[in-house]
């Protein structure tokens, strides 16, 4: 009953077009009701409590990191630096945009920032080369959803403070999962453009590529810096957060000079929005967090999936088919809010390790932003490259499947995670 009183005035909230984060607080207040225990103080208390913590502070600075990077010339030199090292090859377009998605991933940690990027940077240019538009919108959506996968991530971020899971420990277990997605969209691109008739760019010579590497070389720098100061303990992720705006900062405004002061107050602005929505949606999610902890969810959803705790290969199987039914309905960051705190008991009674399932579960949440009919990534690419969504939903498929293959790939096998995570973890 207490199960469906939640979902009921969640589910409710939304249909009558209610913003997410109201509608987390009308469930907890319907869960309070229903409790017995409604209390105003302790409904305001949770929503500032949800919000006071020290590693959220990080998602603003990723947030600014990003806005800096597509306006200040950093991701538009990591494309040139990829267009230079494999655009001459059948099909190089879609190569240049997987290679850059996965480098641009390692800077801005945010899907929407690097799907958006992309779709202005190179649909274009797989258009005039012949390639279908559809598909070419496909494949660039499917590869930015390996933003929030490979470190600096904001989904990584949220999810560990709302799990109490080490940030540092999921960033480095991302990494290895994040490039194999790359290769997937690789294989699967290559697949189905064996046989289109395209007009391929001619081919850079060393010099071009030396170019490309060393204007594009302070941009590359910043991944760098983030994961080995975080292998080595130098600075916290929050920490490397605010290292990554700055440093942002300083290459788009003196190195590169493309970002001029007069932009920053803008920049901030964008960043500052941006950053409202998030928080507020986890501050109004700690409400229901806690409800959920008080009404006894966790242990309730532990005795519904007590026959498949002997296997938690199964039990995977399960919570990730469940996660994809809610990511067609929901934005990731609501979806990692609202059942981190109801999986994370269970994953813990099963004995999975809790930093290979948030893994899974942040790649899962991911690929959730270009599954139909809400699809956040999706309508990014249709806006930004101005095309109906039906064309993008019927691009992205071929390639949200070979997404999902790997994710259960990684269910099956623990250890293409854990092999990788444990010796960048030491």
């Amino acid at each position: 009953m207490t199960v469906a009183i939640f979902l009921g005035a969640l589910m409710g909230a939304m249909a009558l077009g209610i913003p997410i984060a109201f509608a987390l607080l009308a469930s907890g207040v319907a869960l309070m009701v229903h409790l017995d225990m409604f209390d105003a103080q302790i409904l305001a208390q949770n929503v500032i409590n949800g919000a006071d913590s020290f590693p959220l502070l990080a998602v603003p600075f990723f947030m600014l990191a990003g806005e800096i990077m597509n306006v200040g010339g950093l991701s538009k030199r990591i494309v040139n630096l990829a267009l230079a090292c494999v655009g001459h090859i059948r099909g190089g377009l879609g190569y240049v945009t997987i290679m850059a998605a996965v480098l641009l991933s390692a800077l801005s940690g945010s899907a929407v920032a690097d799907a958006a990027a992309l779709t202005a940077l190179l649909l274009p240019m797989m258009v005039k080369a012949g390639h279908d538009k559809a598909r070419s919108g496909g494949l660039i959506a499917a590869a930015g959803v390996i933003g929030p996968v490979i470190p600096p991530s904001i989904g990584f971020v949220i999810f560990g403070v709302a799990g109490n899971v080490s940030i540092s420990k999921l960033f480095m277990a991302g990494i290895f999962p994040g490039l194999l997605i790359g290769a997937a969209l690789w294989g699967t691109w290559w697949w189905l453009g064996r046989r289109e008739a395209i007009v391929t760019p001619q081919r850079q010579g060393a010099r071009e590529i030396w170019v490309a590497l060393r204007q594009s070389g302070w941009a590359l720098m910043l991944p760098v810096i983030i994961l080995v100061g975080l292998r080595m303990g130098v600075f916290t992720p929050t920490e490397a957060a605010v290292v990554a705006a700055v440093y942002a900062l300083f290459v788009a405004t003196v190195v590169y000079r493309e970002l001029k002061w007069s932009q920053l107050g803008g920049l901030f602005v964008s960043a500052a929005r941006t950053t409202a929505v998030v928080m507020f949606l986890v501050a109004a999610a700690m409400v229901s967090a806690w409800l959920i902890t008080v009404a006894d969810l966790p242990n309730k959803m532990i005795a519904m999936l007590e026959p498949l705790m002997g296997s938690p290969t199964l039990l995977l199987i399960a919570i990730m088919v469940l996660c994809m039914a809610v990511g067609t309905a929901m934005d990731m960051t609501p979806t990692i809010l609202i059942l981190t705190p109801v999986l994370m008991p269970v994953v813990k009674a099963a004995g999975i390790d809790p930093v290979y399932f948030g893994v899974l579960f942040i790649i899962n949440n991911s690929i959730g932003l270009i599954t139909p009919p809400v699809g956040t990534v999706l309508n990014v690419v249709a806006g930004v490259g101005r095309m109906k969504m039906d064309e993008v939903t019927r691009g992205v498929l071929p390639f949200m499947a070979a997404e999902f293959a790997v994710m259960f790939l990684m269910v099956l096998f623990p250890s293409l995670v854990t092999v990788p995570a444990r010796w960048l973890t030491g």
